[in-house]
């Protein structure tokens, strides 16, 4: 005896939903906790005794005049790595080294959109990825300051991309797209702030400078290994060889822990522009 055969709707809708739910079922979500709460406000956070911004330090204004973004630490004596666009009409950009203080930094020297800042006194360096192995599919974590907090996400390579310049002239730019897997729980909306976050891979070591985000997409965009020793060489600045300074190993597990040690550490700070 034959069986009734289904009508042809139902085939395709039983189609459908089988695809949708392989889909779903393959996306991946690596959230880190929350970062832990401040124990003081913010005029209440004193410099640590041992911090090497103590002399120079600064009380800041309530509020910046414009958008902030993240930097990090590539040379004890006070070497930073930012994005470009977060110092655009800035007349007097700042590092935030506690609560509501400061110190004054100078932008040395750009390669793209990757900027080089320097202060007087520093924090311990992370360490650069001379010749990084990048593959599609590899993890890689973003700690910083996303809408002006703490805060981090964790990323897959997706590959290379050029990516148009809007001003008149400037040439095309080649940058890594980044799919977002995972993010600080309780972090809703968009990423802004990361602007010049590392980009870390699972050995702590840097591979690139954060640069923007297309929310919808969920894709971030991140510099090329090339792109970021271009700005420090055009600054004057010397890598360290590999192995000089230990990277932490990254993994979905305490991506978030160590983003938090980095910006205690101050290896991973807040920049400011305090005029404009």
């Amino acid at each position: 005896m034959r069986l009734p055969r289904p009508p042809g709707w139902l085939v395709y809708a039983g189609g459908v939903a089988a695809i949708l739910f392989l889909a779903l079922g393959r996306q991946e979500r690596a959230d880190s906790p929350s970062p832990p709460p401040t124990a003081l406000s913010e005029d209440q956070a004193p410099l640590a005794p041992s911090s090497p911004f103590s002399a120079k330090a600064f009380a800041m204004p309530g509020k910046p005049e414009t958008a902030s973004g993240t930097a990090f630490s590539v040379g004890d004596g006070g070497v930073w790595l930012t994005a470009r666009h977060v110092l655009e009409g800035c007349r007097q950009p700042a590092i935030v080294v506690a609560g509501g203080q400061g110190v004054a930094a100078k932008a040395r020297g750009f390669d793209g959109d990757v900027a080089v800042l320097t202060t007087v006194g520093g924090a311990p360096s992370l360490p650069i990825a001379l010749s990084p192995s990048l593959t599609r599919g590899q993890r890689a974590y973003l700690p910083g300051f996303p809408q002006a907090g703490p805060g981090e996400a964790a990323l897959r390579l997706l590959g290379p991309q050029v990516v148009r310049k809007r001003g008149r002239g400037e040439a095309p730019q080649v940058m890594l797209a980044w799919a977002e897997v995972g993010r600080t729980d309780g972090l809703h909306g968009t990423l802004s702030g990361l602007s010049g976050a590392p980009v870390l891979d699972a050995s702590g070591q840097v591979v690139g400078v954060t640069l923007a985000e297309a929310p919808r997409r969920g894709r971030i965009y991140s510099s090329t290994p090339q792109t970021m020793r271009g700005a420090l060489t055009a600054a004057g600045v010397k890598i360290a060889a590999p192995g000089a300074i230990p990277g932490e190993a990254i993994s979905v597990e305490n991506y978030g822990r160590v983003a938090d040690d980095l910006r205690r550490d101050l290896r991973v700070a807040q920049v400011v522009c305090l005029g404009v």
